[in-house]
């Protein structure tokens, strides 16, 4: 009887132990590591049919800007003039390329612009998009080039203030119907630059 009776207990304090070690390594074993959470959307890859209308029509009408500008160095009379044409050019081509940066990531077609734009947007379908918004036509850029001294100083400012308007324009339709928040923001910063150079030119022209 006592050696029934103490392998019994023995049995029984097995199992306890055998029992409590394997809660102790289910309560210790590590949990499974959460799933990573999925990427958030790139901001600069979210847009619109807005924004893409918005960089294709503004590459154009910018390349037209900078080669009206590019002919003030050898044909204006005026220092202002040439001030004012260094800065349109300077502030217009790097906006060319960051709106061509914005298409390309959006995996949409690119304007092609050459020495003169109106000839790349008459052969592109650009022509529509840019007119009535200031653009100039192949005649007007064609008297620009003819002129020089007073007459430029005078022409120059006076078409550039049309073709300003036309870009402030665009860029607040950008502004009220555009997405992403690049584009918004160099819309924002277009309609003030700008508006900035509308008030000078018309100041130049004496009101």
């Amino acid at each position: 009887m006592r050696t029934n009776t103490l392998g019994g207990a023995l049995a029984t304090a097995l199992i306890t132990v055998a029992t409590l070690g394997g809660c102790a390594a289910t309560g210790d074993a590590p949990a499974s590591p959460a799933a990573p959470p999925a990427p958030a959307a790139s901001a600069g890859q979210a847009h619109n049919q807005a924004d893409i209308s918005f960089a294709q029509g503004m590459i154009p009408h910018h390349a037209q800007a900078v080669d009206m500008a590019k002919l003030a160095p050898t044909r204006a009379g005026s220092p202002r003039v040439k001030e004012l044409a260094a800065a349109i050019q300077g502030a217009q081509q790097p906006e060319i390329d960051q709106m061509t940066g914005f298409l390309r990531d959006w995996q949409a077609p690119v304007p092609e612009t050459g020495d003169q734009a109106m000839g790349g947007m008459q052969h592109s379908g650009h022509e529509m998009r840019g007119a009535g918004r200031g653009m100039m036509t192949a005649e007007q850029m064609s008297e620009l080039e003819r002129s020089s001294g007073p007459a430029f100083d005078r022409l120059f400012p006076r078409m550039m203030v049309d073709h300003h308007r036309g870009a402030v324009t665009m860029a607040n339709a950008e502004l009220a119907e555009g997405q992403n928040p690049e584009a918004k923001q160099l819309a924002r910063r277009i309609v003030d630059a700008q508006q900035r150079e509308i008030d000078e030119m018309t100041a130049l022209l004496g009101g």
